[in-house]
């Protein structure tokens, strides 16, 4: 089986590279896949007629466009699309991005996965992992933290791990977020445990590539 992997940004490309092994086995043993990275969510276009610059790479933007390519493409047997949900209602989201998938002809074998409220929710979910990777986080924040909770994730795990907190990512500006993000990935990914997680939404994804692979071996 082929899966056809985007996500919104290259830190999420960098974490799943590390976590799809876990999840599907080892690369063409049998299944294979391509992970592909965007430069932000942006918005499912009104009407899904895509019209943005595709140079600029916002993938809900392009996702209509995309999502019909793919169900028309020989060797492609399923999409995954990971999104952060940031503050929208995850419901009203999923409904929308299954009604998109569902408008296409042929129709892609699509599946929709989103982290609550971000991706960094999935590192909070292995404490073990974390606390390994920065021995140092401050417990407190990590004691404090409601698990998916929409709470302003990455700048819960800035406070927790890195020198200055999230308000010196942000002074720091431009690209400071985006390569914080990148080390966690790199520090913290190598570390998880994806059968220990307690990410509810982490469970969700693990299980649903898990799924699309079991599903490839009935048919």
């Amino acid at each position: 089986m082929h899966i056809e992997v985007l996500v919104e940004d290259s830190s999420g490309e960098k974490l799943l590279g590390i976590l799809l092994p876990q999840f599907l086995g080892a690369y063409a043993e049998p299944h294979t896949w391509r992970l592909r990275s965007y430069k932000g969510i942006g918005r499912i276009p009104p009407g899904l007629k895509t019209t943005a610059d595709p140079a600029k790479r916002i993938l809900l933007e392009q996702l209509p466009k995309l999502l019909r390519g793919y169900g028309k493409t020989p060797g492609i047997d399923a999409v995954a699309i990971v999104l952060d949900s940031d503050s929208r209602d995850c419901v009203t989201f999923l409904q929308e991005l299954k009604a998109l998938a569902e408008s296409c002809d042929p129709r892609p074998h699509a599946m929709f996965r989103l982290a609550i409220e971000e991706m960094e929710a999935w590192y909070f979910g292995d404490r073990h992992a974390l606390t390994t990777a920065y021995p140092r986080a401050r417990a407190q924040i990590l004691d404090g933290y409601v698990q998916d909770k929409v709470c302003g994730t990455w700048e819960r795990l800035a406070d927790a791990v890195h020198k200055g907190g999230s308000a010196a990512v942000k002074k720091a500006g431009w690209p400071a977020a985006g390569d914080v993000k990148h080390e966690w990935a790199q520090r913290i990914g190598p570390l998880m445990d994806v059968e220990r997680n307690l990410s509810p939404s982490f469970g969700k994804l693990r299980d649903g590539f898990r799924r699309l692979i079991a599903e490839a071996g009935t048919t």
